[in-house]
C-alpha cells in the first residue's frame, strides 16, 4: 500500500522542525557573552537561527527534489504538464510566513522591552556635560592626539540640546540603583570614541567599567552619525549629532572586548575601534583612583587683618 502523500509531508515538515531546533540550540555562531543582556539577545538569536534553518532546509530540499524528480529524460522532447491553481496550497504557503513574521516581531518588541529599549529616557538624571578638555587628566600617553582634538572640540559653541541636558533622545536604559549606577560620558568623533569620568574626572582612550555593577554611557557625536557596538555585550547604539543618547547595561564577565563603530562614518570608519576593558570590583576602584588627579592644593587665606 503506498504511504499518503499527506502522511509524508507531515513527517517531513516535524523532521525539519526538530532539525532546525537541534541546530538553533546546538550550533553556536555568536561570541562569549559577556553582560546581563546578552542571554535575552541569545534566546531571540536562537529561535530566528532555528527558523532561518527550517527554511534553509526546507527551500533546499524542495529544489533539489525538483531538479532530481522532474528532470527531463533522455529523448523527452514534449512539454510538461500545465497545472495551475492550487488554492490550499496557495493559502498554507501565505499563511506560514504571515504567522512566523508576525511571532519574530513580537518577540523582538518583547526582547527589546526587557533589554530596556522601552524605559522612558528622560526619567533619567540629567546628561552630564563635558568640561573642557584642559581640566581633565588625560589616562594614557597613546591617547594624547585624541584628547587634542577633543579639547578643539569642547570649545565649539553649544547647540540647542547642549543646553537642554535633561533631554534624551534615543538609547537604551535600565532601571537601576542611581547610586550604584557608574556614570561615564562618551563622545564619538572622527575617528575615536572618547571616555570621560565625572566621577574621578578622568579621560580615557578605551571604556574601562567594573563587572556586576550597573553603567550608564551619556553619548554623544561631535561630527557624524557614529554607532557604539560591543558584540560580546550585544548591544549596539547609533550616536547622531544634536541628540544626546543613553546607553545602559552591565558587564558581568571581566576581560577585554573590542568596541566598534558599526556605522560608516568616514574614510578612516575601519580604524574607529577602541576597547572596554571589564574589571574586577576591586581592580577597579585601585584603576580609578591610579588616574584620579590629586586635588590642586589651596593657599590659606591669612587670619590677620591687612594694615593700611
Amino acid at each position: 500500500m503506498p504511504i499518503p502523500s499527506a502522511l509524508i509531508t507531515l513527517l517531513l515538515g516535524m523532521a525539519l522542525v526538530l532539525a532546525g531546533l537541534w541546530v538553533g540550540y546546538n550550533v553556536s555562531m555568536l561570541p562569549i557573552d559577556a553582560s546581563s543582556n546578552a542571554p535575552v539577545y541569545d534566546a531571540l538569536f536562537k529561535v530566528l537561527f532555528s527558523i532561518g534553518t527550517v527554511l534553509f532546509l526546507g527551500i533546499v530540499g524542495v529544489l533539489i527534489f525538483s531538479l532530481v524528480r522532474f528532470r527531463r529524460r533522455s529523448g523527452d522532447s514534449s512539454d510538461g504538464a500545465a497545472i495551475e491553481g492550487n488554492l490550499p496550497l496557495e493559502i498554507v504557503w501565505t499563511a506560514i510566513p504571515a504567522v512566523v513574521v508576525l511571532f519574530v516581531g513580537i518577540y523582538s518588541y518583547d526582547i527589546y522591552e526587557r533589554m530596556g529599549g522601552m524605559t522612558p529616557l528622560n526619567d533619567h538624571g540629567s546628561m552630564h556635560t563635558s568640561q573642557p578638555a584642559g581640566d581633565h587628566h588625560h589616562h594614557g600617553g597613546a591617547h594624547g592626539s585624541k584628547q587634542a582634538v577633543l579639547a578643539s572640540s569642547s570649545s565649539a559653541p553649544a547647540t540647542a540640546e547642549d543646553q537642554e541636558p535633561g533631554r534624551v533622545w534615543a538609547g537604551i536604559g535600565a532601571n537601576t540603583d542611581e547610586e550604584e549606577t557608574l556614570t561615564v560620558d562618551v563622545t564619538a568623533m572622527q575617528f575615536a570614541f572618547i571616555f570621560h569620568y565625572p566621577e574621578g574626572n578622568i579621560i580615557s582612550g578605551e571604556l574601562h567599567i567594573p563587572a556586576d555593577r550597573p553603567v550608564s554611557l551619556n553619548m554623544e557625536a561631535r561630527d557624524v552619525i557614529h554607532a557604539f557596538w560591543v558584540p560580546q555585550f550585544r548591544l549596539k547604539q547609533d550616536v547622531i549629532p544634536g541628540q544626546p543618547t543613553l546607553l545602559s547595561f552591565t558587564a558581568t564577565r571581566p576581560g577585554t572586548y573590542p568596541i566598534v563603530c558599526a556605522e560608516l562614518c568616514g574614510p578612516y570608519h575601519g580604524g574607529m575601534r577602541s576597547s572596554v576593558v571589564v574589571h574586577e570590583p576591586a581592580d577597579f576602584d585601585a584603576w580609578l583612583s591610579k588616574n584620579t588627579p590629586p586635588v590642586p592644593a589651596t593657599v590659606a587665606s591669612s587670619g590677620s587683618t591687612p594694615t593700611a
